[in-house]
Order: structure tokens, then sequence, then C-alpha cells
């Protein structure tokens, strides 16, 4: 499916309910497995998160896990660990070229039994679940958080616990935090130091309690980028924490460089427009600890004709596409002047957009999410839009009550 975008008047108002965070649910449904006397609401509807309450409920010996990296990444550790099973965990075709050897060698030094059926280091991968006992491992800490969070989240039911030591820079540190914080919910006891992580095995059944998953951040982004590029706008979303496990909640701050004030209320957040804001010549961030953000607030400047310098994102190349070299060729369409490098983008302020340009989004969910709000500026069009439903199933219904039009071509 795509969609022509455009919004008549530019001028924003009304509220948006949005669903749980993708990162914190697909976290609590394995600690749910773990641990069935957690009850866990709010969750998120997007695939991600379907793909992993399929797995985990499902008999069936393969699992398709489809576009879903969380759920691969977790699944891998959670199902190492359960005696007796054997699985295999596969994928669509960009998962079987995402690279999941870290995590397995992980496992491996634990003594865990997992082989590939076809390219050494990428799923398709054979898992039997074993007792494991070893209760040391050691692996790189810069390539994505979610090995570590992986391991982590099933340490509690190892016979010994776990003790994670890290080598190089901890990237998306935010995200191992929310892992430690959930757990300690819990009462498992945790440990984090500069290079090292250790929880201790937690022997004791857990007292019966729900946990509500707080809604996703790197959604409410888009608003803050449709905010920052109204003429006028004031958009209140719900339900989010003043005090977030979800290391995204830093939009708040990124976003009054470029116009957008945020209050918090009873249940969310209210976005509103500074008056008489003038966007500055260039901003400079580094989203090491929230690289996700980055479509967004590229696509924001771009649309602002804000210059920018954002570093720290080294794991955007093995996402759902190179978003990096993704980026670079949709913004290049709109007339904009940037460059990237294997782990920084960095784009000149640049003058009015080039309209009705159709935006590819290489079955990624952030392209087309992040594009979006360029339609405050100037016409466009998304092409699969539909790609939205691995985090954000209801986007463009929400983008329709905030009076943008959106037809189908």
């Amino acid at each position: 499916m795509n969609l022509s975008l455009l919004h008549p008047t530019a001028v924003l108002q009304g509220h948006v309910n949005i669903t749980g965070s993708k990162s914190e649910s697909n976290r609590l449904l394995i600690l749910q497995n773990l641990f069935p006397e957690i009850e866990v609401t709010n969750l998120s509807n997007a695939d991600d998160v379907k793909a992993m309450v399929a797995a985990l409920s499902h008999q069936e010996q393969i699992k398709d896990i489809h576009h879903a990296g969380t759920t691969m990444r977790f699944l891998t550790a959670y199902y190492a660990t359960k005696e007796g099973e054997k699985v295999t965990l596969t994928g669509s075709s960009r998962m079987q070229q995402r690279p999941i050897g870290i995590l397995v060698d992980a496992l491996r030094q634990l003594g865990a039994s997992i082989s590939y059926t076809k390219k050494e280091g990428y799923p398709p991968l054979h898992i039997e679940g074993k007792k494991i006992t070893t209760s040391k491992v050691r692996l790189p800490a810069s390539v994505s958080s979610q090995y570590i969070s992986a391991l982590l989240l099933i340490a509690p039911r190892l016979e010994k616990g776990l003790e994670i030591l890290l080598e190089g820079r901890i990237t998306s540190l935010p995200y191992i935090k929310m892992t430690l914080a959930l757990l300690e919910k819990l009462g498992v006891s945790v440990e984090l130091n500069d290079q090292s992580i250790k929880v201790e095995p937690l022997k004791q059944a857990i007292n019966r309690q729900t946990l509500v998953v707080e809604s996703d951040w790197s959604s409410a982004s888009y608003y803050y980028s449709m905010v920052a590029l109204a003429k006028e706008a004031k958009v209140h979303l719900s339900s989010y924490r003043k005090e977030s496990l979800q290391g995204d909640a830093v939009l708040v701050e990124l976003y009054r460089e470029l116009g957008v004030d945020t209050t918090h209320t009873k249940d969310g957040i209210q976005l509103e427009k500074i008056k008489g804001f003038t966007p500055p010549d260039k901003v400079a961030f580094d989203l090491v600890n929230c690289p996700d953000l980055a479509q967004t607030v590229a696509v924001t400047c771009a649309g602002l004709g804000v210059g920018c310098d954002l570093t720290g994102l080294h794991t955007l190349k093995i996402k759902e596409t190179d978003r990096l070299l993704a980026l670079k060729n949709e913004l290049t369409k709109l007339g904009a002047q940037l460059d990237v490098t294997e782990d920084s983008l960095y784009l000149e302020k640049n003058g009015s957009l080039l309209a009705n340009q159709s935006i590819a989004t290489y079955q990624d969910h952030r392209m087309a999410l992040a594009f979006a709000p360029i339609a405050l500026r100037v016409p466009i069009a998304i092409e699969e839009a539909d790609v939205v439903s691995k985090s954000y199933p209801d986007f463009w219904t929400d983008l329709e009550a905030l009076d943008f039009h959106c037809s189908k071509m």
C-alpha cells in the first residue's frame, strides 16, 4: 500500500492514545513465561510483540518470527535454557541477514547447544534447551544492547545467576538499565558496574503482581517531529510517566532545542510548539543511547532547514535496513545535502524542500514513520506504508484524526 500525505493547514490539535512500549512488552513477556506469577497489561499491539506472543504460546518446533529482531534475540536465550525443548528459530530474508553470532557465542560459553542451519553467524538457529550451570560470560558491548538484555532476562532462572563481562563501549545503555529495573521489580538482586553486570539467581517464589507497560516513547517521537514542523500545535499523548525506564524519553530534552515544549499531565504528556521559536542554524546530538531516534531527528531537522550532526549511530547498519544509507537516499530526494559514515550523519542547513517526492521505506517501519511528518511542510508519498505495523499499526488512523489527508495511491 502506497499513501499520499498532506496536511491542509499545518495546525495540529488533538489527543493520541499510544499503546505500550515494544521494548518493555517483549521483556515482560519473557519474564512472564519464566515467572508465571506476573500479569502484564497494556501490551504493545506491534507486529514484533505479536510475534513474541505467538512464538511463546504455540507448540510448533519451527518458529517463524518474521522481521522481529528483538524477538529473535530474546527467544534465542530463552529457548537455550528450556531443558528438553528443541526449536528452530527462523525469520524473513532480512532477518537471516542480521547477525546473531555474538549472542550465540556468549550462550555457547555458558554451555548452550545452538547450531546454524544455513549461514554461520546468522539465523535460522536450531536450539536444544539444556540446564545452564556456568555463571560467567564475556561479550562485546558495542554492537547491540539486546544481546546483553537477552542474557539478563534468563539470568535469574540460572542455577548460579550470571555475571556478564562487557568489552568496549556500551551501546544503548538505557535499554540495559530498563531490563535491570524490570528484574528489580520482581525482587531480583542486580549490580551494574562500568564493564560488568551481575544478576543473582532468584530462588524463592515471587508475589503475584500486575505490571503495566508504559506507552512507547519512540512512537511519541513522530509527534514531537510533527509539533516541531507544524505552524501551530498542541497535542496530548497518553500514557507516559515522568520517571520512565525508556531511553527514548530523552526526546523531551532533544526536541526542546527544536521548538517543542513538553508538559507532564496526570496521564501523559502535552506537546506544544513554542510560540515565536526561531530554529537554530545547527544542532549536534550523540544518540548512542537512543539510536532509534536518529531517523526522526534527521527528518525533523531537514524539514526545519536546520543542520545537524548526529553521532553514536553504529547500530543502524544492522537494523531492518542500513538506516544511514536509506536516510541519505530519501533525504536527498527532498533536496537535502548530507553525508553519512559508519556511525554518524551530517546534514547541512538547507532551504525549501522538494514537494511530491515518493519516499521508499526499505521494509523498515521507522522510515515510513519518520518521514510522514514532512507532510506538514510539503505533500509527499510513502511507499509500502503498511510497514508501520511492525511497531505502530494504528499510525495512519491516528494521523487522520489530526486532520492529515492520507490517500491510497
